[in-house]
């Protein structure tokens, strides 16, 4: 793939060329001119205001190598920027947690609002066109100083990371504009903590980690069969020993707004809940013989209904982000060749809620939709799994679910695509690319980045084949996702030496789907001398 980069002055460089061109510096996008693209494309920006052309000593800047990569440079001429005794000035009070975080990693003084800006100096600030990209900025190394201008905080924060990521190490930021944006506005990673018990340091590190990245979700997978690992006051009976209490939460709540990430919790129901059904046996679903169905409720029973929304009214009052994760899948009633014929109680119940012709299917997708009655009060946006979504019945998924499309091989999976034509908006979280499960039971390997660099893309949702290019909107992006079925297989640590490579290459995937330019080896390379 041919790359272009921006000459200020409008020339253009192509890789083996030599153009010279004078140098006209651009807009550096502050709210009464200009502001970083929506679309992260090359495209014209506001009239530039001649400036004294810069020392012909300095070759033409080269774009800057971070992960994930810029996806807009304007180069120049010039001495570039180093962290070496300079400021952080804010130009408005709401950045100022961005300040002093950029500050402190880059070993400046905090200067605030106040002080101006110059030479050695970080300046952040507000501002840019009302339909930019609301995680767009700007960066402008110009002067012996660094400028960076998004529309919102978010956006601001973002080209920080891009700034501690060039001057990691000491390096000389590169004179130039850039101009970025993310491709998809959903990057997130997910981890089952319910399985095994991780720290609340751990946590708190990969947060840090993945901030760092441009992610914007952590997933909190925090109840199944195994345990519930947060405290809880409307059921303490059913919370495990090794667990989160809600202070630590709210330390990593405090940590994941601090690096602009939103923790998406999920209570999956009316399937993996038993350690609900520990504390509860007079819940768990039988079969016509009698047989307890591991993990599942008895969605006939109302009081199977109250006890989970009892949590959800709780946690929601914990977790005030805007996504939420309704779970749905793997329910044990719908995974047998008949259910009507194995569950008879399903079936009467089904009937008489939804006619005569109801099947256990719809018992199963009211169940889904009352949650989302139950947490319509609390306004998220509400997510559950593509198996949780069932078609041809006589009640249809609430419409406004997002589905969190992770495999096509269990009973009854449909294709991507028959959501997506749907009309439906759709998250990544393809098993075959997206999916770190510990132990690698029954057909799961470990994803390599390699593999997710090279191979995938959000238009990947299920196997190894993408989806229509006219879909590519409806897909919101995607969720790298860290299963514990084997908990005791790897540590703490192993867990995250084995998702350092794929949460990079994830990031740079979901930033931007284009063809990476660095080689994976190269890329490898960057990882470990600018993200550590």
């Amino acid at each position: 793939m041919e790359r272009k980069v921006l000459l200020a002055g409008g020339g253009v460089v192509v890789a083996g060329a030599v153009v010279v061109a004078a140098v006209l510096w651009p807009d550096d996008g502050d709210s009464s001119s200009g502001s970083a693209p929506s679309d992260g494309k090359t495209g014209s920006s506001a009239p530039a205001s001649p400036s004294p052309s810069p020392s012909r000593s300095y070759a033409l800047s080269k774009p800057p190598r971070t992960i994930p990569a810029v996806r807009d440079f304007t180069a120049a001429r010039g001495p570039g920027w180093k962290a070496d005794g300079g400021r952080v000035v804010v130009r408005d009070g709401k950045l100022a947690d961005e300040g002093r975080l950029i500050a402190g990693e880059l070993g400046l003084k905090y200067a605030g609002e106040d002080a101006e800006a110059g030479a050695g100096d970080v300046e952040l600030a507000l501002g840019g066109a009302r339909r930019a990209n609301q995680e767009s900025y700007r960066m402008t190394v110009r002067d012996g100083a660094v400028r960076i201008v998004g529309p919102t905080e978010t956006g601001v924060f973002y080209g920080t990371r891009t700034l501690k990521q060039e001057a990691h190490g000491g390096a000389t930021v590169p004179e130039g504009v850039v101009d970025d944006a993310p491709a998809k506005p959903q990057r997130g990673f997910m981890m089952d903590i319910a399985r095994k018990h991780f720290s609340a340091d751990w946590i708190k590190d990969r947060i840090r980690e993945i901030g760092d990245l441009k992610y914007n979700q952590f997933g909190l997978h925090f109840s199944d069969d195994q345990a519930f690992r947060i405290e809880s006051d409307s059921h303490p009976e059913i919370v495990s020993k090794d667990h989160l209490t809600k202070a630590q939460v709210r330390e990593i709540l405090d940590l994941a707004a601090e690096r602009h990430v939103t923790v998406v919790p999920e209570i999956d129901s009316p399937g993996h809940l038993g350690a609900v059904i520990k504390a509860h046996p007079d819940l768990q679903l039988r079969d016509a013989k009698g047989v307890a169905q591991r993990g599942a409720v008895d969605i006939s029973e109302p009081e199977s209904a109250k006890i989970v929304d009892d949590l959800l009214k709780e946690y929601a009052g914990l977790f005030k982000g805007a996504y939420w994760h309704l779970g749905a899948d793997e329910y044990r009633a719908l995974t047998v060749k008949s259910p009507e014929t194995s569950y008879p109680q399903l079936a009467a119940a089904a009937r008489r809620a939804h006619g005569s012709g109801a099947r256990v299917q719809d018992l199963a997708q009211s169940w889904l939709n009352d949650r989302a009655k139950t947490m319509a009060p609390y306004d998220r946006h509400l997510k559950a799994w593509n198996d949780g979504f069932y078609e041809g019945g006589n009640v249809d998924a609430d419409k406004n679910l997002e589905v969190a499309y992770w495999t096509g091989k269990e009973i009854g999976a449909r294709e991507p695509v028959s959501y997506l034509s749907a009309g439906r908006k759709l998250t990544n979280y393809n098993d075959e690319f997206l999916y770190y499960v510990l132990g690698q039971p029954n057909t799961f390997t470990y994803p390599t980045g390699k593999r997710i660099y090279e191979s995938w893309t959000p238009r990947v949702v299920r196997g190894t084949t993408a989806v229509p290019a006219k879909y590519d909107d409806q897909i919101l992006g995607g969720t790298f996702a860290v299963w514990c079925d084997l908990a005791q297989s790897q540590t703490q640590a192993q867990v995250a030496q084995g998702v350092r490579m794929p949460l990079r290459a994830t990031a740079q995937k979901l930033w931007d789907a284009r063809k990476p330019e660095p080689t994976w080896p190269q890329f490898v390379d960057l990882a470990a001398r600018v993200t550590g």
